[in-house]
């Protein structure tokens, strides 16, 4: 799945303690997998847009909790551009909610593989919206892991005129893949913000106004859950908020061209909970496609880490020695 909330990281002293980072970044997936599995517990039942409030609303308190400990909570209620966080939320509310609509069709592994388009569109809707430029490397990684996507989706694509089976896990494939169009549509609007906004503001605002858009969703068919769904969908709203707390803690303890690519840690957790607790048997097409997309991002991190060396590299010789 792909995960809507920007990493709440902040301007710190350089990171010193790596192997505590990839720590606590795999804790993090860890947590997100599970949260994604108890969601597609309740998704049989529980409308998405309902499901994107309890997720939402309930991770703001370990959030603001958390900031408090920090005495970051003045900066997390101090914003400067309300219409950019209005975008990201909608944005970021809809990957939520779509994400979550295609878990109630597809197994775990499966979303979690299609979410990982997400990333590689941000380095297309980047070049497109934002300018930045987007060299060779890049663009044929991007190419590649598309591809992954595709192949991932071609199983879904030639089953839509099947049986009545085979169009639902077709529609799942789809929701899935806008909600990744979704998320990295937010990720743009991220790094916009990031001009002027602190990442505890960004966070913050975005669990708020993606509550407040879940409760429009009421109109369409809320539900009344039951004890252990309730139960469910809480406990995926603490989960997110505690995922998101050890996710900018292990960019605090390393660097991020360190611990990004343990993000691709999250298909081996899936697979493991999908196999266990849901018997879903992954395909050779599904592991073929995923392992495409694990190797073309890993390739753009590594691009982007080797860049930067060379970019700081250029900069302290170009400062002046006493």
């Amino acid at each position: 799945m792909p995960k809507p909330e920007a990493a709440m990281t902040q301007p710190a002293p350089p990171p010193s303690r790596p192997l505590h980072g990839i720590a606590l970044k795999l804790g993090s997936v860890l947590v997100f997998i599970v949260m994604s599995s108890l969601i597609k517990v309740t998704a049989q039942h529980v409308p998405p847009g309902q499901t994107v409030f309890f997720r939402s609303f309930f991770a703001m308190p370990v959030i603001v909790a958390w900031l408090a400990m920090r005495h970051e909570l003045a900066t997390g209620f101090r914003a400067h551009n309300l219409f950019g966080h209005f975008w990201r939320g909608l944005m970021g509310t809809m990957a939520m909610g779509l994400g979550f609509a295609g878990l109630a069709y597809l197994p775990l592994p499966e979303v979690t593989a299609i979410g990982y388009a997400s990333p590689l569109l941000v380095v297309v809707f980047a070049a497109m919206f934002l300018g930045e430029d987007v060299r060779l490397f890049r663009i044929a990684s991007v190419a590649l892991g598309l591809t992954g996507v595709m192949v991932v989706l071609s199983p879904r694509l030639t089953m839509v005129s099947g049986d009545a089976a085979s169009t639902r896990e077709a529609f799942g494939a789809m929701l899935v893949l806008c909600g990744a169009f979704c998320a990295a549509l937010a990720q743009v609007f991220v790094r916009k913000l990031v001009q002027n906004e602190k990442t505890a503001a960004i966070v913050f605002y975005f669990s708020l106004s993606s509550s407040l858009l879940a409760l429009l969703t009421i109109p369409f068919g809320w539900v009344m859950p039951t004890p252990l769904e309730s139960a469910l969908l809480i406990s995926c709203g603490l989960l997110g908020g505690v995922g998101q707390i050890l996710l900018t803690s292990s960019y605090r303890e390393a660097d991020a061209s360190l611990v990004a690519p343990f993000d691709y840690a999250s298909m081996l957790f899936a697979l493991l909970i999908g196999y266990f607790a849901f018997d879903e048997v992954p395909t050779q097409t599904m592991l073929l496609g995923a392992g495409l997309v694990i190797f073309a991002g890993i390739l753009i991190i590594w691009r982007e880490r080797k860049l930067g060396l060379e970019r700081a590299k250029g900069r302290k010789a170009m400062t002046p020695q006493g």
